[in-house]
């Protein structure tokens, strides 16, 4: 019995979780063909669960995290790990992906079919939750496209032909993506002699000339591959296209959920590469993107009047802040970078949510919307005050100053003073929005439309959860390890 290799379906459970979904919502659908009004219902409540499961790990340590599917002896290799940090980003993965469900389930049309809707979220959760725990390569490929594929459908759903086109982006982005993705893969096994993300094995190859060559390709490989997927320059033209031609509830998945799982997949990457190979060389690797991203889309984003392309092209600069942290190559940066994904997660989910309880198509269409809806005003007003890393949002600004610490404790000096720069520009595709929620209400201003409650709800709750951590940001930077 020692040379199986061990399984605890409790550690496993956040994973397993949205698979339980899937077969629930599929056998209900072969049962009582026709009627599934339950099917997003039934799918918000397994991912609430799952999000409730994973939080057990966050209140463990770093030191000894959550392990299974452990290989025997005299190996020993653990081939899924769940310390604070993971647990932290799947719970934000399944939460996202719920608050996704909230919208679609408000505003599907006729033609969707919520089973199929249903079925495809929760495998897309599910890839999500899993390559954030994975440390071998082969899971996590697995994982990291079973994170992506299903939303290419999410998007082609709509049924439109700016979102067949949008689909297609997708699609052709995901497989370009999946495609330098293998070859890392293939070339870090080639560096290393080992199939799984090991700090050891990364410290032998970069000591051998020869092999830290094919190691920093491999880097470089993976990098790029990620950088499709979590929306860094220049691999982020895809993204507004995509957000645009979705519908929301579907658009908020692509920018909270699907970017906190790649942003997993990156921590599993760079937590190798800590301690192991000098910080410079992927310090460069990691810190072109990081700056193109942070420029680039905050000066894009001054430019934007739609709200969907404004927040599309803040995902790219926000993707940059995700990135400057892991600069430094630290156990530091690698905390503040989850904290950082997080935080931008938390407050997209809300202000997608606004923008889909207000049916806002352009910025003008939300003003005085403060004074018209007190609560929508409200809740994007701290939305986007925590994105911009300004008072109230406290959380916002806190995990600015940690994300910048990093790179500085470690002399990469370049990347965090194009951070400074990005945060001033910030301020001005903010507060821009925020003038405009603020100024009195006129004829031309759209009064709303009839929102759900389940809308109602991820705004309220998205705006609770903004709150607690402003007032406590501890309660996010201790779970994180």
């Amino acid at each position: 019995m020692t040379s199986l290799v061990s399984v605890d379906a409790l550690v496993l459970a956040p994973a397993l979780a949205p698979v339980l979904g899937v077969v629930l919502v599929l056998v209900g659908d072969a049962v009582r063909p026709g009627r599934s009004r339950w099917a997003l219902p039934l799918a918000g409540v397994v991912l609430v669960a799952g999000a409730v499961l994973a939080l057990r790990g966050s209140l463990g340590s770093e030191l000894e995290p959550l392990r299974t599917l452990c290989l025997p002896a005299p190996d020993g290799a653990c081939l899924w790990t769940a310390g604070p940090r993971t647990s932290t980003l799947q719970a934000a993965v399944l939460l996202a992906s719920a608050a996704a469900l909230a919208l679609l389930h408000d505003g599907r049309a006729g033609r969707r079919d919520t089973t199929v809707t249903a079925t495809l979220l929760l495998a897309s959760a599910t890839g999500g939750v899993a390559v954030a725990a994975a440390r071998d390569l082969g899971s996590w490929l697995v994982a990291l496209e079973l994170a992506t594929v299903p939303v290419v459908a999410l998007v082609a759903l709509r049924g439109t032909r700016s979102a067949a086109h949008g689909a297609l982006s997708l699609l052709v982005t995901s497989l370009a993506s999946f495609a330098l993705l293998v070859l890392g893969a293939a070339l870090w096994v080639t560096a290393t002699a080992d199939a799984t993300f090991s700090s050891e094995t990364v410290a032998a190859a970069w000591a051998d000339p020869d092999r830290r060559r094919v190691l920093v390709l491999a880097v470089v490989l993976l990098v790029s591959g990620l950088g499709f997927k979590l929306s860094l320059v220049p691999f982020h033209a895809w993204t507004p296209q995509a957000y645009a031609a979705a519908d929301l509830g579907t658009t908020l998945f692509l920018a909270a959920a699907s970017k906190v799982s790649a942003a997993a997949a990156l921590l599993v990457v760079v937590s190798a590469l800590v301690g192991a190979a000098p910080g410079p060389t992927v310090a460069l690797v990691l810190g072109l993107p990081a700056v193109a991203s942070l420029l680039l889309g905050t000066v894009v984003a001054l430019r934007q009047d739609d709200p969907v392309r404004l927040l599309a092209w803040s995902t790219i600069a926000q993707a940059g802040w995700v990135v400057v942290p892991l600069t430094a190559v630290s156990t530091a940066g690698l905390r503040a970078s989850a904290a950082y994904v997080v935080t931008y997660a938390a407050a997209t989910t809300v202000a997608f949510a606004v923008v889909a309880r207000t049916g806002a198509r352009t910025l003008a269409d939300t003003r005085g919307l403060l004074r018209r809806d007190p609560l929508a005003g409200g809740a994007l007003v701290l939305a986007l005050l925590v994105l911009a890393g300004l008072p109230p949002g406290v959380i916002g600004l806190v995990v600015k100053i940690v994300a910048l610490s990093a790179p500085v404790a470690s002399g990469v000096w370049p990347v965090a003073a194009a951070a400074v720069v990005a945060v001033v520009l910030g301020l001005a595709v903010y507060l821009r929005w925020v003038a405009v929620l603020l100024s009195q209400p006129d004829g031309d201003a759209a009064e709303g439309v009839p929102a759900g409650r389940s809308t109602g709800v991820v705004v309220l709750v998205g705006t609770a959860v903004l709150v607690v951590v402003s007032a406590l940001p501890h309660l996010l930077l201790g779970g994180l390890g």
